[in-house]
């Protein structure tokens, strides 16, 4: 579990793809995007906890990324494929200047900047008669031709970014994340500038958590202010915890296993909310490493300490 080669990964992606060609029932369709984006907001707020701090923003840089994408195609027309780009590229650049001014805090003071900047963005959502007000936006549609392939280009989207976090992760930048994770000020001794690849995580992240809103937008083709709240992170810190938060793969697991969970409760009549409530709570519990951590049969150190 500790190292995913490229064959893997290939092998892997190529078997995923396979089975969303053969998806035609609406439904299932449904559930398969919502794993996706699942996964990949799961992934992004994982790559902020590798420098050891919880991003409640993830929320808002999901909405940044869905309302981009939603006012470049229903108002400025713009293509499919432009419109993705436009809402990670949007997502990353407020992410640099949130980043320069909040990671100088650490702890439960970013946790709660990013909590109180998530309900501020969801609260201007709100207001803009723009972007739809508390009604939201529609007709987020992707072209024809894809429309019936949908799973398969929000699944292979969703893959080739969660490859690159992974790719980050494994080259010396994320040796360095966790040199400051594990002690800031002896990295400082060493002559890095702590903000600098603070803010470069953060960003990237940001990038993948805006093409998650993105996919969510054309996946659903309406958006509205109360599908960005905190409780996407909420969701998203679920399925870390669960999957465990000690390799990339962790929130993928996560990711199935809750969303799929998730839909049969909603379908019998019960609350989403309370169910990851209740996830997170018998993860910490009783699988303080997870899914993945209990596989492997060994503890190591999690992605963010205190987390």
């Amino acid at each position: 579990m500790d190292d995913l080669k490229l064959p893997y990964w290939a092998a892997g992606v190529a078997l995923v793809l396979a089975a969303t060609l053969m998806v035609r029932d609406a439904y299932v369709a449904s559930v398969i995007n919502l794993i996706a984006v699942a996964a990949l907001t799961a992934v992004s707020l994982r790559f902020v906890m590798l420098m050891g701090e919880l991003n409640f923003a993830t929320a808002a840089f999901v909405g940044i990324g869905a309302y981009t994408t939603g006012a470049a195609v229903t108002i400025l027309q713009w293509p499919f494929l432009v419109a993705i780009l436009a809402g990670g590229l949007m997502a990353g650049l407020v992410a640099v200047a949130f980043g320069y001014v909040t990671l100088r805090t650490k702890g439960p003071y970013f946790l709660l900047i990013g909590f109180a900047f998530t309900e501020a963005v969801r609260i201007l959502y709100s207001k803009s008669t723009t972007l739809g007000g508390t009604s939201g936006m529609i007709g987020i549609f992707p072209p024809v031709a894809l429309d019936a392939w949908m799973p398969t280009v929000v699944v292979g989207t969703s893959c080739a970014l969660i490859f690159a976090l992974y790719v980050l992760e494994r080259s010396d930048f994320g040796k360095i994340l966790t040199a400051i994770r594990d002690n800031e000020n002896v990295a400082r001794t060493v002559g890095l500038n702590i903000l600098l690849v603070k803010i470069a995580c953060f960003a990237a992240a940001s990038v993948a958590a805006g093409v998650a809103g993105s996919l969510h937008a054309f996946a659903n083709n309406v958006i509205s202010p109360g599908d960005f709240s905190f409780l996407v992170a909420a969701f998203a810190l679920a399925y870390v915890k669960v999957g465990g938060e000690d390799n990339i793969v962790g929130p993928l697991v996560g990711s199935v296993l809750l969303v799929v969970l998730g839909s049969y409760a909603l379908g019998l009549g019960g609350d989403e909310h309370i169910f990851y409530g209740a996830a997170i709570t018998l993860a910490v519990l009783l699988l303080p490493n997870g899914i993945t951590g209990l596989l492997s049969g060994r503890r190591k150190p999690s992605a963010a300490k205190g987390h």
